[in-house]
């Protein structure tokens, strides 16, 4: 019987919640459990468990549905750490004592929100009480647990006969398809992936200042980029977008900033036509027009957006109007042909499917539900669609080959991989928006601008 399972075989019913709060925090126990299960064990991603729990079960505030979201990824966030709390202990490891599945899962319940310094006070202690823990952990108030290292000293403090580590926050595949040898890297990285990502945005038909000033009056507030001109923070709290007229006009589209590095690479001219090979519902696409646009009110350049679903291409097409862009359309894959002529772009993105490591932080559960063929198997089809795609590029042409993956397996290999087999196409060398670094392949690390981690090369096809 595995730990998990352990766990939903021991009733919670034995448990003796006399207060208001403390059956509340049974409740909210039970069903983070039942989330979490559900997306170990059904490999499901946790937004659209959680999506699809809160769609069907109404009952849940805006409170209830606060501690449950965060408390399940969160757990997510520190399951490297928090997984080693199972029955296998056993015995007393240093201030506390963990014997049974039941006292484990409320240990980790604890720890959790201790960990992400959650202010649910009430519901915490009713955790702390049901865990049978000997003693409270030890919190200095003055020393907050900012940084990752700190969190893992102070675990380390309280359970000395536990080992923690830094690395322990990703699997330990993921350290041998990103080999980073550099121990101030390694850490950035993990630091990165253990924070709560910002939510990103990118102005269109609208400037910045002005677009600012409008989420202001709707007490959002937000920054502008240091980076990109039409890029702005909107800090870390939910925003219901449709709610926001700005969002509704078109004026405003979600999209890393990470992810705009893409686009401003691709640095497309006013008039060029542009192929987004795997546009997904087209969030560069968007940006590949709206780049264009900044540069001339009157640019008459086209984008073809193609993916293998159906679904995103018609949400791209609802976006696109929203926004009142014209000279965008879509063209599904074929199974055989390109779906776009041959030898007719200016310019082709190729943002390839890929393992999305480069997104854990905003996708923790990801790290745990995927394993190392999520790396090793995409190198091919990678090559494939970039091989196919490179077709449609015309004499002179750009070619843009992204994901938005950590490793080099699906990164720089893929790249020189394709050039060997291609002598017509050569990198050319671009400028990190970040470091500033000038290179022809550039990774973007999520420590380096608050990001999602992203890769990006730009070839061109020789006449």
């Amino acid at each position: 019987m595995t730990f998990l399972n352990e766990i939903k075989a021991t009733s919670f019913e034995a448990l003796n919640a006399d207060t208001p709060a403390q059956k509340r925090a049974l409740s909210y126990a039970n069903t983070i459990l039942h989330l979490f299960t559900q997306v170990m064990e059904k490999k499901l991603p946790a937004d659209r468990v959680v999506g699809e729990y809160f769609r069907v079960n109404k009952k849940h505030g805006s409170k209830d549905r606060r501690v449950i979201r965060e408390s399940l990824f969160a757990l997510f966030r520190w399951w490297g750490w928090l997984n080693k709390f199972n029955t296998n202990i056993g015995t007393s490891t240093g201030t506390s004592t963990v014997n049974t599945g039941t006292q484990a899962w409320f240990t980790m319940l604890m720890l959790n929100a201790r960990l992400e310094s959650h202010s649910w006070e009430p519901f915490i202690a009713a955790w702390t009480g049901f865990s049978s823990q000997e003693k409270e952990l030890t919190l200095d108030a003055d020393a907050p647990l900012e940084t990752v290292s700190a969190k893992c000293d102070w675990l380390a403090s309280q359970f000395p006969a536990i080992s923690f580590t830094t690395d322990d926050l990703v699997p330990e595949w993921f350290w041998q398809t990103c080999p980073i040898q550099d121990a101030e890297q390694r850490l950035a990285i993990v630091q990165a992936l253990s924070s709560r990502p910002p939510i990103w945005a990118r102005v269109q038909n609208i400037e910045t200042n002005e677009a600012i000033e409008k989420l202001a009056q709707l007490d959002i507030t937000a920054t502008a980029s240091e980076y990109f001109s039409d890029s702005i923070s909107l800090g870390h709290k939910s925003i219901n977008l449709n709610g926001m007229s700005l969002y509704r006009e078109g004026e405003l589209e979600i999209q890393d900033l990470g992810s705009q590095v893409v686009g401003q690479i691709c640095a497309p001219s006013p008039n060029d036509n542009w192929w987004d090979t795997c546009s997904g519902a087209g969030g560069k696409s968007l940006q590949l027009k709206s780049l264009m646009l900044a540069q001339d009110k009157q640019a008459k350049g086209t984008i073809v957006a193609s993916d293998v679903r159906r679904k995103p291409l018609e949400e791209l097409a609802k976006r696109a109007k929203r926004a009142g862009f014209k000279g965008i359309t879509t063209s599904p894959w074929k199974p055989d042909d390109l779906p776009v002529p041959h030898n007719h772009f200016d310019g082709v993105l190729v943002d390839a499917p890929c393992s999305c490591t480069g997104t854990w932080r905003r996708n923790p559960d990801m790290r745990w539900i995927d394993i190392i063929e999520a790396v090793q198997d995409m190198p091919s089809l990678q090559l494939d669609i970039l091989s196919r795609s490179s077709q449609a590029v015309k004499i002179g042409g750009t070619l843009v080959y992204a994901t938005c993956s950590l490793s080099p397996l699906e990164n720089e290999y893929v790249v020189n991989a394709f050039l060997a087999k291609h002598a017509d196409f050569t990198l050319e060398v671009t400028r990190h928006p970040f470091t500033g670094v000038e290179a022809s392949m550039h990774l973007v690390l999520p420590y380096q601008a608050d990001t999602d981690g992203m890769f990006v090369a730009r070839m061109k096809r020789k006449c």
